[in-house]
C-alpha cells in the first residue's frame, strides 16, 4: 500500500493507508496542500462530501482542518477498507458517514440542509464526473454557496455545464491534472 499523510489540523502527520493497484490515485500531498490553502476559510464547520473517495484522504484532511461532518462515497471494497482503517486511525469515525454504493445513487441518501464543499475525484477519461454533476444539480442541499471541486485531467471538457445550473468559476492547473471549481449560476 502507498503511504499518504494528513497535512494539517488535529490529525496532522498521521499516515494513511491507500489501496494497492491502479484503481485509485491518491491526491499528492503538494496538490492536496494547494487545494486546502485555497479552501482554508471554508473548511472549518463545513459539511464536506468526498465523492469517489478512494482512501478517504481528502475528506479526512477536511475533518482534520475542522469540518463538522464528512461524507465518504465509495463502492470499491479495497478502498472502503482503507477508509474505515483511516477513520479509525485518525479518530474521525463519529464525524464521518460512509456511503458504500454507486456515487450517483449515494447522492440521494445525503440528509443535509446544505452541503458546503463537494470534492469529486472520479476515474479520468470516464463520464462519471458528468453523471455526478448532473445528479448534484438536482439535489436541494447544493446551494449558491456550495463549492464543488473536480479533480480531473488537463483535457476534460466541462462545456456540458451550460445545460445545468452550474458554472466553472476557477481552475487550478498542475503538471498532470487540475482542479475545476464549480458553483451554481446566480
Amino acid at each position: 500500500m502507498k503511504k499518504m499523510r494528513v497535512i494539517a489540523g488535529s490529525a496532522r502527520r498521521l499516515l494513511l493507508v491507500t489501496p494497492d493497484g491502479l484503481d485509485t490515485r491518491p491526491t499528492q500531498d503538494k496538490i492536496k496542500e494547494t487545494l486546502f490553502n485555497i479552501l482554508q476559510m471554508q473548511v472549518p464547520g463545513s459539511i464536506f462530501l468526498d465523492i469517489c473517495a478512494g482512501s478517504g484522504g481528502i475528506g479526512i484532511e477536511a475533518l482534520s482542518r475542522g469540518a463538522k461532518r464528512a461524507y465518504f462515497i465509495e463502492n470499491a471494497r479495497p478502498a472502503i477498507a482503507c477508509i474505515l482503517k483511516n477513520l479509525h486511525k485518525t479518530g474521525f469515525e463519529e464525524e464521518a458517514v460512509l456511503l458504500r454504493q454507486d456515487a450517483v445513487a449515494a447522492l440521494r441518501h445525503i440528509r443535509e440542509k446544505e452541503v458546503d464543499l463537494v470534492y469529486l475525484d472520479p476515474p479520468y477519461k470516464s463520464d462519471l464526473a458528468k453523471r455526478i454533476l448532473i445528479a448534484l444539480d438536482e439535489q436541494p442541499y447544493i446551494t449558491e454557496d456550495t463549492c464543488i471541486i473536480v479533480e480531473t485531467d488537463q483535457e476534460s471538457d466541462f462545456s456540458f455545464l451550460e445545460e445545468t445550473g452550474f458554472e466553472v468559476f476557477r481552475e487550478k492547473n498542475y503538471r498532470a491534472n487540475r482542479h475545476v471549481f464549480i458553483r451554481r449560476r446566480s
